[in-house]
């Protein structure tokens, strides 16, 4: 996820406290930052949760994902650093073509539209690898197939050649467009050489990418609403692009899931003294305001409202709507339209962790990306049948819930559905006109008026592959119990609850839950805390900031971010925080990739990135023996003025002494001995 926007405004206007908020037993419950978690959260909820002491019983009764390699240090150097006995190699750099006869990468980024349309995207973040000949995204070739990767955003910094700044000097369409074509998704074809490297296959029809100016069909309950509707698209059913593509997901049916997150950054009202204009009406205001915040302009980095009208919502409101979806892609299948999965609802979200209920249904865990924003759940109308031509619909229909975590590890899912009673007994349907296309438009909204619970900006949930426990990032919140606004004029940001148990929290942590009778479809949860991230060189026992026992001077980090499952069970976690190394970040260095094992709670950490970059996405070949991981905005931190002036002035990564600017990239990790990555 991008690290500063101007997106990043609270925007909760929901006055229902989070249950149990505040309760005053809190205090007493913070005698497990003292004892540690240990197996997730006993030593924060044994012997007052039965449910949480069941976990983690039945936890340390599996055989344990075994972590088999020395961590490394904290490391504030640029490049990227793996364990003793292994090795790793840069793929896939922005501006690398994307087939024969693409133009090449132009070092000083004086690359125009066409050539970035041709050329691999900017700012790595999810990615998923589909072997070539596999059948459910999982199976197949471990030594040839197609890393799909999603482009999040562009840093102007390097992005644009010196002169060019966003609404500025030298600012043009064509940049706007150059911005466009570099986000969305990538889909790269590799193969692995005869000498052990990954390469890209160059002459392959399935390299391409699908950017902010590609076709997307709008699907599910509000495709055609009047809401979806625009000058170009009078029908709602037809949608130029997806950008701010986040966290990702796959399916069984051997698709891509890209997640549309930070999509309000890049709407404003085209002139730059845009204070001044209106909202076409109340409602809009309204509606506007639950998801973007107080600012009227698109992020000044971004800028795409001054040249693309479809940017303006003084001339496209409905626009603003047709985003902030999740996308399914084939990505064996260049001439299939990408499709926005409205059923899934309408936020900012961070990826899409698919798993399957009892009865075959398929089910799907996403957060909202934004301080106090909430958890999701959808559950399909229908079941997966391998092999069936009907999966390629099953997540057009289904109900979505959203979470309520309850005192004593318990919670709920409550349906977003018309039938729904809010928090003041009025059904869902009478606030949103009996239209469920409305209302998952206007999915938060619906969320706030059936009490959900505020959470620490729920990232990356991942689900273990054997017990179908569910693992959810929440990478920081440094506004809760602030007394802040959640919006201008909006309530308060929640104090400390159970499930987000600190004040201003810098840290972050990881929460994770177990569906009631293990069906993943059920309507209620049991939950607990499997690390609370911390600073043990700063803050001693018994301080909220030190974090869980099973946090150390050796493996402290902040924000969790991109989180992941190999098939073996152990979790991976991704970080995208401060890496200044100073003051409460001392001993952090830079971003970082950590590894746990969730039985016993041990983490270790397995790979530090460059200067200035976050670590995120991750995806394994099928054999485990290879592991992709991506490096974004490396380089990160000087202005915009100094950047463009010395573009070598905070990071050379990944060329080193050839380099002209820093540039995302994908890192693939291997085992010197051929083992499996992590063992």
């Amino acid at each position: 996820m991008k690290t500063c926007d101007l997106d990043d405004i609270p925007a909760n206007p929901s006055s229902a406290e989070p249950l149990d908020r505040l309760f005053a037993r809190l205090d007493g419950r913070r005698r497990f930052l003292k004892g540690g978690l240990g197996l997730g959260a006993v030593g924060f909820l044994g012997g007052l949760l039965p449910a949480a002491q069941a976990l983690a019983s039945s936890a340390s009764g599996r055989h344990p994902a075994t972590l088999g390699f020395k961590a490394v240090p904290m490391s504030t150097a640029d490049t990227v650093v793996v364990p003793e006995g292994y090795a790793h190699a840069v793929i896939n750099r922005w501006g690398d073509p994307l087939a024969a006869g693409a133009p090449a990468f132009k070092g000083d980024a004086s690359d125009d539209g066409a050539a970035q349309a041709a050329q691999v995207g900017y700012n790595h973040d999810g990615l998923h690898f589909f072997p070539i000949d596999g059948k459910d995204g999982v199976s197949g070739s471990s030594a040839e197939g197609l890393l799909v990767t999603n482009h999040e955003y562009v840093t102007p910094h390097y992005f644009f050649p010196k002169g060019v700044q966003p609404g500025g000097k030298g600012w043009s369409p064509d940049w706007i467009r150059k911005a466009q074509h570099a986000q969305g998704v990538s889909v790269v074809h590799v193969r692995l050489d005869a000498q052990g490297r990954w390469q890209r296959v160059a002459d392959s029809p399935y390299n391409r990418m699908i950017h902010a100016n590609t076709p997307v069909r709008m699907t599910g309950p509000a495709a055609g609403h009047p809401l979806l509707r625009t000058r170009a698209d009078p029908e709602g059913t037809r949608v130029l692009g997806t950008f701010g593509n986040c966290g990702n997901g796959w399916t069984p049916w051997n698709t891509y899931l890209t997640c549309e997150e930070n999509f309000t950054d890049y709407f404003g009202v085209g002139a730059r003294d845009a204070g001044q204009a209106d909202y076409p009406d109340e409602d809009y205001r309204r509606l506007m305001l639950r998801y973007k915040g107080g600012g009227k302009t698109s992020d000044p980095e971004y800028a795409w409202d001054t040249h693309d009208a479809r940017f303006d919502w003084t001339q496209e409101p409905n626009e603003y709507h047709r985003h902030g979806w999740i996308v399914e892609i084939d990505p064996f299948d260049p001439s299939a339209e990408p499709r926005k999965l409205t059923a899934l609802g309408r936020f900012k979200h961070e990826n899409a962790a698919l798993t399957l209920a009892d009865d075959g249904r398929v089910v799907i865990y996403m957060g909202d990306d934004q301080r106090s924003e909430y958890i999701y759940k959808f559950v399909s109308e229908d079941a997966y049948k391998p092999g069936a031509a009907g999966n390629r619909t099953l997540l057009e229909r289904g109900t979505l819930y959203v979470a309520r975590f309850g005192d004593h590890g318990r919670g709920a899912w409550i349906p977003l559905t018309l039938d729904t009673p809010g928090t003041d007994g009025r059904r869902l349907g009478e606030r949103f006109n009996e239209s469920m296309g409305e209302l998952l438009i206007r999915t938060r909204q619906a969320a706030d008026a059936v009490g959900a619970t505020p959470m620490d900006r729920p990232e990356w949930i991942a689900v273990h592959p054997r017990t179908g426990e569910a693992y959810a990032t929440l990478t920081n919140n440094t506004d809760r119990g602030s007394g802040k606004a959640r919006w201008p004029g909006g309530p308060e940001h929640p104090g400390a609850d159970a499930a987000n148990p600190r004040d201003k929290n810098i840290y972050g942590h990881i929460v994770r839950w177990r569906e009631t009778g293990g069906d993943a479809h059920g309507g209620t949860f049991e939950w607990d805390l499997f690390a609370l991230a911390g600073n043990p060189a700063r803050y001693t026992d018994g301080d909220p900031r030190r974090g869980s026992a099973n946090i150390t001077a050796e493996n402290t980090f902040n924000s969790p971010d991109g989180l992941g499952f190999d098939a073996q069970g152990r979790l991976w976690i991704l970080t995208d925080g401060n890496y200044g190394n100073n003051g409460d970040y001392e001993g952090q260095g830079n971003n970082q990739m950590l590894v746990a094992d969730p039985a016993s709670g041990e983490l270790r950490r397995f790979l530090t990135g460059p200067k200035g970059c976050e670590v995120t996405g991750i995806t394994w070949t099928p054999d485990q023996r290879f592991v992709f991981v991506n490096i974004q905005h490396p380089g990160e931190g000087p202005g915009l003025d100094e950047a463009q002036a010395e573009p070598l002035s905070a990071s050379t990564w990944p060329d080193g002494p050839r380099a002209t600017r820093p540039r995302p990239a994908t890192v693939v990790v291997w085992k010197q001995d051929g083992g499996v990555v992590g063992s």
